[in-house]
């Protein structure tokens, strides 16, 4: 068997090499038609679009995507090709959540925000959403819930309109995936018209996908004050950022809120235990992170020893100062350890 991996995928190289014959490493962005054309199975990131223009000709029958989002896969094209493709549903669920709790405690440090007499929306309430709630409320935040998919599918009362949401948050945060059209559309969801119903002049975090935000109608809303404060991991077009936006938005990241070692991890385990049951393998690997430096975090306050484990600002002056490595520090990006990798100290001030 011949598989194709993307060559940023970390934790996979000993564990493949056990199930493949031969196994090649790619940049994402490098995969051709003519490099697939032999394959038997692609393990692949966002970078790479699986499509008809890819895959045509090829003998790829199966691929799996590291990730929890799809839209860079035509699933439609892969339905009638017979190719069967995986994601990784939740693989960083709980990085997601620690980039989420980090930020809003710099938010209260940096700006001035009382957490607890805050609200905060979070629209898209599935693995990574629903991670986000329970931190919010765990920081004493009014929660409201927006997920259209599921309120139509669960008819529950816990969800509120988007509207609701526009009229009562002082914090909204996106965590839907990239449908381009249908009823749950979220290509440009927020677009002018949702900035400007906005009553409360809220922080926008967005770290699900870029174009689930529309980059000049973020700017102006920006420019206007119709928003206090932006905390973009995700952009339009990347690598190719809007510079302007950039400078302008209280915390930027290279798309990494999701790349702590333990969801990649996750993601790298999840793709091989798919690869393994659509090829009927049996296999035997063990995917761990590496362990952090120093697993023992001294601090004064849980505030503190959150922000010692992980703090976007470093990650944020660095894309900040270097935009055109936007996808160097991404693919080389150190990974973290999330909070069950260390165990905290908490002494008294002085």
């Amino acid at each position: 068997m011949r598989i194709i991996v993307d060559n940023k995928i970390p934790f996979i190289k000993e564990a493949i090499e056990k199930i493949a014959d031969e196994v090649m490493y790619v940049p994402g962005k490098d995969f051709t038609p003519a490099l697939v054309k032999e394959a038997d199975a692609l393990i692949i990131r966002t970078r790479t679009h699986c499509n008809r223009e890819l895959l045509e000709g090829s003998r790829v029958r199966f691929i799996a995507t590291a990730t929890i989002g799809f839209d860079h896969i035509d699933t439609e094209y892969c339905r009638q090709a017979g190719i069967v493709w995986k994601n990784a549903p939740g693989c960083n669920s709980a990085s997601v959540a620690q980039y989420l709790q980090s930020t809003l405690l710099l938010l209260e440090a940096s700006k001035g925000k009382n957490l607890s007499e805050m609200t905060i929306g979070i629209v898209g309430v599935g693995n990574v959403g629903s991670k986000v709630a329970g931190v919010a409320r765990e920081l004493g935040m009014r929660v409201l819930l927006n997920d259209l998919p599921r309120e139509d599918e669960e008819g529950s009362t816990d969800f509120s309109s988007l509207q609701i949401l526009a009229e009562e948050c002082d914090v909204l945060t996106f965590h839907v995936p990239l449908y381009k059209e249908g009823k749950y559309k979220t290509f440009h969801l927020a677009n002018d018209t949702f900035f400007r119903s906005l009553k409360r002049h809220p922080v926008i975090i967005n770290t699900s996908r870029g174009e689930v935000i529309e980059t000049n109608a973020l700017l102006k809303a920006l420019e206007t004050r119709q928003i206090s404060d932006a905390v973009i991991d995700v952009w339009e077009n990347e690598p190719d950022i809007n510079l302007t936006l950039l400078n302008k938005v209280f915390i930027g990241t290279p798309h990494i809120a999701g790349y702590s070692a333990d969801g990649k991890a996750n993601a790298t385990r999840m793709a091989l235990d798919s690869l393994c049951s659509h090829f009927s393998i049996q296999a035997e690997y063990l995917i761990t992170p590496p362990a952090p430096e120093n697993p023992v975090i001294t601090a004064t306050t849980p505030a503190e020893a959150c922000l010692q484990m992980y703090d976007p600002r470093r990650d944020s002056e660095t894309l900040k100062a270097h935009p055109e490595l936007f996808e160097q520090l991404r693919g080389d990006y150190p990974l973290r350890r999330e909070k069950t990798a260390f165990s905290v100290q908490l002494t008294a001030k002085g």
